[in-house]
């Protein structure tokens, strides 16, 4: 059984297509924990509808808040923290625990655009994924064009990932994707929960990991496994709000700056750390 725990803020057609994808190629039994930050779209009813477990906040909280809210109700061991504007691919959670269970890992992401192992590859996608949507945004997030540009940049997307996982099976590099993270309850015994104070709780999440395999050795830093390709749309949401998001807790968020020096944010990360 495994928990996956999204926070949504409206969006409605993304939240659907989202909960499609998840219902159609989720492998194992699960709870789905929706944190609901005061839509106004009827998402929260549709989730409910759906019979996923929904946290109702007043008004939109930070990313880090809204995921310890999930993390606090979660059930099960393997607990997948996911944006809610993406596309899994089939049997992600299957493939996922599997190779954190041969590179004996506590924290994994899927690859996407964001980073494919390699830099041609990842411009070479994130080049074409930019074209689409740079094209198509202009018409909105409706789900017939949220599909036609999922269909544009992949084809047949159950071939393009079965590719992906034949090429690249158990392979994984040390950094992570922010859209999808998946972690154990092991993981969460040792290092806490997300920093509510990092809005860019990902890349501090890899940050503490890696300090902590360093100084401890108790846990490995987070790592992308590049068998496993989630598709995010990256930023569609920041486009239908049109850029200005607020959040109730904002007064308790830093930069990451205010809390990791220049030195150790030059030492301890790799370039493909950097998630999205």
């Amino acid at each position: 059984m495994i928990s996956i725990i999204t926070a949504i803020r409206n969006g409605f057609q993304v939240n659907r297509l989202f909960y499609d994808y998840i219902a159609k190629y989720t492998y194992h039994p699960y709870e789905l924990i929706i944190v609901d930050n005061n839509s106004h779209c009827g998402s929260k009813e549709f989730f409910l509808s759906k019979g996923a477990r929904v946290i109702s906040n007043y008004g939109n909280f930070s990313y880090p808040y809204s995921q310890n809210q999930g993390l606090a109700i979660a059930k099960y061991n393997y607990l997948c923290f996911l944006n809610n504007d993406i596309i899994v691919s089939p049997y992600w959670d299957k493939h996922l625990i599997e190779s954190m269970q041969v590179n004996e890992l506590d924290i994994i992401s899927g690859c996407g655009v964001e980073n494919m192992g390699s830099f041609s590859m990842t411009r070479r996608y994130s080049r074409k994924w930019k074209r689409i949507k740079n094209l198509l945004s202009i018409f909105g997030t409706s789900t017939i064009n949220l599909i036609t540009m999922h269909r544009l940049m992949y084809g047949n997307w159950e071939k393009f990932c079965k590719k992906i996982y034949d090429t690249n099976k158990f392979k994984v590099i040390e950094g992570i994707v922010g859209n999808n993270v998946i972690m154990t309850r092991q993981a969460v015994e040792i290092l806490g929960k997300w920093d509510e104070r990092i809005q860019g709780a990902d890349f501090d999440l890899f940050m503490r990991t890696k300090q902590r395999s360093i100084t401890f050795g108790d846990i490995r830093p987070c790592h992308i496994a590049l068998d496993v390709y989630i598709h995010h749309y990256i930023r569609l949401t920041l486009r239908r709000n049109k850029g200005k998001i607020t959040y109730v807790d904002k007064g308790n968020l830093i930069n990451l700056n205010d809390k990791w020096t220049t030195a150790e944010l030059e030492s301890l990360h790799p370039d493909n750390a950097l998630g999205e």
